[in-house]
């Protein structure tokens, strides 16, 4: 399903306006249409509920003199890949999932069309590109409090070894730097309040969409967990906690002497323990082996 052209970001945004709004309910049966049949009319929907939240995505870069139709179609196509993505027994809202490619798209054009952001393509280019000025602003603050003067190849050097790259990718990216382009750290404009260029470009970190779903996953870990945890006996429920559940793991030898029990009968007692949470956790089946794994 491809998306169609925008003929003006006006009409789209009352198209938008006028979509309806799905519950939780309906979402999910959608979603499910989609990934499962791949039933059209199910994406057509979706897609065109949520439409309104690309367009108020889409609306925040025009600052950066974009056309607004060409945000709203990378913002569409960023919609259309959450749905495509979109796993609907994860138990997270499409629209909390779909928030993160809706962005990353936007910021994708934005990037191509930004002449800076094409000099960086491998790694240590990319963390040179993002740190460097940063790195050697704060290299020549301590260096001045120390009272000492850096030449221009003491301050390479020492940047290179900050950011943990070749000394000549730095002499390469100084002089991509030093080009008619401006600093991804200035600010926007004054009403963004200190708002950086650099704001817009994707972390290097986890995805957002890929912190969602882990989130949500490790809450309904640790649900899973704690039930599993209450139909133990408090003697085991403390051996569990102080030989899993601490930070610093208490030795079998240490709760035998506290429990006046011998050291093979605290194993005992934690295995039999962990055999009972295991038939508890697998009425969920993979999911757990899924989490865990």
């Amino acid at each position: 399903m491809a998306l169609d052209a925008p003929h003006g970001s006006s009409s789209m945004s009352r198209k938008a306006m006028r979509a309806e709004l799905l519950d939780a309910e309906t979402e999910l049966k959608l979603a499910y249409a989609w990934r499962d049949q791949r039933d059209e009319e199910a994406l057509h929907r979706l897609i065109n509920a949520y439409m309104r939240l690309a367009i108020s995505m889409a609306a925040k870069f025009k600052r950066y003199g974009a056309p607004m139709n060409d945000l709203i179609q990378e913002a569409g196509l960023g919609l259309m890949k959450a749905a495509d993505k979109f796993d609907p027994d994860r138990g997270v809202r499409f629209s909390t999932y779909a928030v993160w490619w809706i962005k990353a798209s936007i910021q994708d054009y934005v990037m191509r069309n930004w002449s800076m952001v094409r000099t960086g393509s491998t790694s240590s280019q990319k963390s040179l590109f993002f740190n460097m000025r940063r790195v050697q602003a704060r290299i020549e603050r301590e260096a001045m409090a120390r009272g000492e003067e850096l030449d221009g190849h003491q301050l390479r050097e020492t940047i290179a070894r900050e950011v943990g790259v070749p000394l000549r990718d730095v002499e390469m990216m100084e002089g991509r730097l030093s080009g008619s382009d401006f600093s991804l750290n200035a600010t926007q404009s004054a009403e963004d309040e200190g708002r950086e260029w650099i704001d817009t470009i994707e972390d290097a970190g986890p995805r957002g969409d890929e912190l969602v779903e882990r989130d949500h996953d490790l809450g309904a870990l640790r649900d899973w967990l704690r039930e599993a945890m209450q139909i133990l006996n408090e003697r085991e429920r403390f051996i569990v906690r102080e030989r899993k559940l601490r930070d610093a793991p208490r030795t079998l030898e240490s709760l035998g002497q506290e429990l006046s029990l011998s050291k093979e009968r605290v194993r005992q007692l934690e295995s039999a323990a962990f055999q009972k949470m295991r038939k508890h956790l697998e009425r969920h089946g993979g999911e757990v082996q899924s989490l865990l794994a």
